[in-house]
């Protein structure tokens, strides 16, 4: 179990605190850019990051991830650009894509790790395909990221935020089905 060093359990919002930031961001930034000055996006999305950056601090990569996080924050909160709010979502891919292809490198690929959590005993053969999933992870996060850099540069608000609001979720779940779908499919062929 998950503790905090007073012992007692570590609240799941505090584990879901990054995720649930990400999938919201982009309709803060839609609906508050007007109302709230970036120095305040600033300071609650830097006070997230330092709630969760114990555990970060951890995990491999965890503190490059922190540390440019909280750059980017710093440099959001003295600029004061709106146009940086954008580039968020681009950072987080950039992140992604770090840890996925580092993983690649350094193994074992993320997907592989993963998979192991709830199946210690992993077939051999289980072993391949779970580096080519993590290499298709590599492709969306390029993808994405350059999607999101795109329509920070060049599109209005209102695409930025479809997107990187919603439809990145739709392709993310896609994935997620075509992959167990194909994962189905290989257990019943080695089974």
């Amino acid at each position: 179990m998950n503790t905090m060093p007073n012992g007692s359990p570590r609240p799941k919002l505090t584990r879901l605190l990054l995720p649930l930031a990400g999938v919201l961001y982009p309709f803060v930034v839609y609906y508050g850019m007007e109302k709230v000055a970036p120095p305040v996006f600033a300071l609650v999305l830097g006070a997230i990051w330092l709630i969760r950056a114990p555990t970060l601090l951890r995990e491999p990569g965890g503190r490059w991830m922190v540390a440019v996080a909280l750059a980017y924050c710093v440099l959001l909160a003295v600029s004061g650009e709106e146009q940086l709010l954008r580039w968020y979502p681009t950072l987080i891919s950039v992140f992604l894509l770090a840890t996925f292809g580092l993983s690649l490198v350094f193994g074992p690929p993320l997907v592989e790790r993963i998979a192991r959590l709830r199946e210690p005993d992993l077939p051999p053969e289980a072993v391949p395909y779970t580096r080519k999933v993590t290499w298709v992870w590599v492709g969306f996060f390029v993808f994405n990221g350059l999607m999101s850099a795109a329509l920070t540069l060049w599109a209005p608000l209102k695409w930025w935020t479809l997107y990187n609001g919603l439809i990145v979720y739709f392709i993310m779940a896609v994935l997620f089905v075509g992959e167990w779908l194909l994962r189905q499919r290989m257990r019943k062929r080695y089974a």
